[in-house]
């Protein structure tokens, strides 16, 4: 689920919440960049979980989610299912860490490699 400035309209869009709610319950993950955590928040998928999202939006997180732990201090948390992650790079990192989990570690390598990027994945 993308962020930016459009989850704040988002959030009040109760078919886009609905469709959310109901993908997830058949996905094998369900990924978060950013402020996508406002509508993981909203369609109840990030209860009693720990979550992240942008640093400047943390408090509007924890008013979402009051169920859940919101930490300040890591650019992706893995719940297993539900994964979330803070800005722009913070989901680059949460992505090539799905990629260590899914296809190993070797392969995330290759993948960071490939596009020059060096970020805080491991």
């Amino acid at each position: 689920v993308p962020g930016g400035q459009g989850t704040r309209r988002e959030i009040n869009n109760p078919a886009m919440v609905e469709w959310i709610a109901s993908i997830a319950a058949n996905a094998e993950l369900v990924l978060s960049v950013c402020t996508g955590s406002f509508l993981l928040a909203k369609a109840g998928l990030l209860a009693g979980l720990t979550a992240t999202t942008h640093h400047h939006t943390f408090d509007v997180l924890r008013e979402l989610a009051p169920d859940s732990t919101v930490v300040e201090d890591q650019r992706f948390v893995d719940n297993g299912k539900i994964v979330t992650s803070g800005g722009i790079s913070a989901g680059i990192d949460m992505s090539l860490h799905i990629v260590a989990r899914l296809l190993g570690e070797e392969t995330a390598v290759r993948t960071a490699r490939y596009m020059e990027y060096d970020g805080k994945w491991r």
